[in-house]
């Protein structure tokens, strides 16, 4: 279903922004083992035809973005290389224009491996970089008080502080799993009092990088996600269609609940319902 007179069409849209946890596939509890949700694959296939531009953007740092595509490829969806963004990404352009350069990263590959081909000095937690310009966070089960320490100390010597995202939780084929940059996030944060700040969804420079990929301008791209405080919000605050699904997170009343002017253009069943409406 979706909302009455939306202020702009769904056929205006140029290009789209896809969530993937929860919009258009779920993993399992580690993140791993993706499978897609009904009319994922024939959604990016019909925008592939239509030769529609379009990323699939996960706040998720488990995977460098070729190896995303590649567990999404596994699953039938046919995403490339270039059209997968993970925060990482959108870390990498703005520590760029802020002058970083030496980074202490809590995180896996998925993490630190797109920051260090982009040239910067990588020192990956729990070793000590008390001299970082910058502490980044992003997926790291595996964390242990060393790496909480070696953050904190960094911090405590100017280090700014950056998270892949604060969300308490993501979306998967058992339920909702722990979000654990943000944990990891607030734990800096109560030692410190230094704010994290997200470098995902649905911080500004994370749509503008997506945006860019698209070569668009806002007003012309389709936000489609499961989360009201990501997708919804990314796509309220860049001036972008939002698109909700209820295949994740929230069910259509929770959408519906948002205030008038936060709720999105369309709230629908999933994507299979948006390939109805595109063809």
């Amino acid at each position: 279903m979706n909302h009455p007179a939306p202020p702009r069409s769904i056929h205006s849209a140029r290009g789209f922004i896809f969530d993937i946890d929860g919009t258009l596939a779920l993993a399992d509890q580690s993140l791993n083992g993706y499978q897609p949700l009904p009319g994922a694959v024939e959604i990016v296939q019909l925008l592939s035809e239509r030769d529609i531009p379009f990323v699939a953007f996960t706040n998720g740092s488990t995977k460098t973005p070729s190896q995303l595509s590649a567990a999404l490829q596994s699953a039938g969806i046919p995403v490339s290389g270039h059209q997968a963004l993970t925060p990482p990404a959108v870390a990498v352009s703005l520590f760029k224009r802020k002058g970083y350069q030496r980074l202490l990263v809590l995180g896996g590959e998925g993490v630190w491996r797109p920051l260090s081909e982009a040239g910067f000095d990588i020192v990956v937690s729990p070793e000590r970089a008390d001299d970082a310009d910058a502490v980044f966070i992003g997926w790291y089960p595996e964390f242990r008080l060393a790496d909480l320490d070696a953050a904190c100390r960094a911090v405590w010597n100017g280090a700014e502080l950056y998270t892949v995202s604060t969300a308490p939780y993501v979306a998967s084929r058992q339920g909702r799993i722990l979000g654990i940059s943000g944990a990891l996030t607030a734990a800096i944060t109560s030692v410190t009092g230094k704010t994290g700040v997200i470098v995902g969804k649905p911080a500004p420079a994370a749509f503008e990088v997506a945006r860019s990929l698209l070569g668009l301008q806002p007003e012309e791209i389709a936000i489609v996600g499961d989360d009201p405080t990501l997708e919804n919000a990314m796509a309220h605050q860049g001036g972008a269609i939002s698109v909700g699904v209820h295949t994740g997170l929230a069910s259509a009343d929770d959408f519906a609940r948002l205030p008038s002017g936060q709720r999105p253009h369309y709230s629908l069943t999933g994507v299979h319902e948006l390939l109805t409406m595109l063809r």
